[in-house]
């Protein structure tokens, strides 16, 4: 009677039918994690590429259903082997789930199930790792709300049991949240904190690669794009170093934005053309230098053409659209500015002509200038057009009359205390 086959030919047959019968592939796979994993060294080894291996599958064929289900399954074969064995695991299985599209809710609830297990078998450290992950699945489906529920949560356990290294991670995570509320104040104060907390510990490349990232867009929101643009360099840095080549492109992106937002276009075509941008070529790249070339021309036809072309590369990520929206505005009033500057009085058509804009955008754009006090004028929308007044010094009169006003308005608060006070 023949023997049946060990592990060790069931996983070396499962990988190479994994690309032609994925089916049988995945049955192998399963005959081994039947058997217990416990038994000796060797097992456990078998167990722990297996897992991975039907998981990869999963992954490969974007069955992110039978993923949960088989993360859920192991994790009572996973209680016999080491706290740091069986957290890395979990967290390995769970990354799959990264390359797989619109898993996001199953990401959250597989994770929040996982958190619910770690509780339940008392293993503290990768309950508080896999809640860090959920925070960064609540950001991702922008669920600010419950992210900070449970950074609040996290930080005062963190800070009791003094667990520097992930401090620094949920401390940025707080950051990213309250930039993402636009709330600057308290996202400089989180990242602040995370970079003191980062001082006195040993902070890996891509965990400070983030600080850096973090820093450089704060620096940005405050138009502070040099000191931006030196930040987002280490960041690139940071990620170049870690083969993560999405981040690094990203940071070489960030730089580009502040060479445009700087106008230094001769910049962006030296950045372009460096051996770093070489190397992370793409789509995203030649969106930047689509913006960097309309914005040199000063042309918002070209602009808007851009805007259009690379709809995803310009508008997927919300920093970048958040700053070219303000730098369209900026363009804009300055084409505004160009074409009335002549006039003292022009029609709002002739206006949205000149700048290549449908006249209702223009009309609200000039409104916008006006109670900005950018132009001095008002909109005659009965005639469609625009009345320019020269500037000029300000009336004191009108300071006086404000004044008076005022001193009314004490007067009859007086008077109406005295009135209260005599009724009672």
């Amino acid at each position: 009677m023949a023997r049946p086959p060990t592990n060790e030919q069931l996983m070396e047959e499962a990988k190479k039918v994994s690309k032609s019968d994925p089916a049988q592939a995945e049955k192998l796979y399963k005959e081994v994690l039947s058997k217990p994993p416990g038994a000796n060294d060797t097992a456990s080894r078998d167990f722990e590429s297996a897992l991975i291996g039907v998981g990869e599958l999963y992954r490969d064929h974007k069955k992110q259903q039978d993923l949960a289900e088989l993360i859920r399954t192991s994790r009572q074969q996973l209680s016999s082997f080491a706290k740091a064995k069986t957290a890395k695991l979990v967290r390995t299985l769970l990354d799959l789930f990264a390359d797989i599209p619109n898993s996001l809710e199953n990401q959250i609830s597989t994770t929040k199930s996982c958190i619910e297990w770690a509780v339940a078998e008392k293993r503290a450290f990768l309950r508080q790792n896999l809640e860090t992950r959920l925070v960064g699945l609540y950001m991702q489906k922008q669920a600010y709300y419950d992210a900070l529920t449970l950074i609040n949560g996290l930080l005062k356990e963190l800070k009791r049991l003094d667990d520097k290294l992930t401090l620094v991670e949920v401390q940025l995570l707080e950051s990213k949240v309250y930039h993402a509320l636009t709330n600057q104040p308290k996202a400089k104060a989180a990242l602040t904190s995370a970079r003191t907390s980062a001082a006195s510990v040993y902070t890996p490349p891509l965990l400070q690669a983030g600080l850096d990232m973090q820093s450089g867009m704060l620096h940005a929101e405050d138009q502070d794009f040099n000191t931006a643009f030196s930040y987002f360099i280490e960041a690139l840095e940071g990620y170049h170093s870690q083969d993560d080549s999405a981040k690094a492109a990203a940071a070489l992106q960030y730089m580009l934005l502040c060479k445009i937002m700087l106008n230094l276009g001769d910049d962006v075509n030296s950045l372009l053309a460096s051996k770093q941008a070489q190397k992370y070529q793409g789509k995203n790249l030649e969106a930047m230098k689509a913006v960097a070339r309309a914005h040199s021309n000063r042309s918002l036809e070209e602009y808007e053409q851009a805007l259009s072309d690379y709809r995803y590369e310009l508008g997927s990520d919300i920093f970048i659209r958040n700053h070219l929206r303000k730098l369209y505005d900026a363009m804009l009033e300055q084409n505004l500015i160009k074409v009335i500057e002549p006039f003292s009085r022009v029609e709002i058509e002739h206006v949205a002509k000149m700048v290549g804009l449908d006249t209702v955008q223009v009309e609200r754009k000039l409104s916008q200038m006006i109670l900005d006090k950018v132009i001095i004028g008002v909109l005659d929308q009965g005639a469609g057009s625009l009345i320019v007044y020269d500037e000029t010094e300000r009336d004191v009169g009108y300071d006086s009359a404000l004044a008076t006003i005022e001193k009314l308005s004490n007067v009859v608060d007086v008077l109406y205390t005295n009135q209260a006070s005599n009724l009672e």
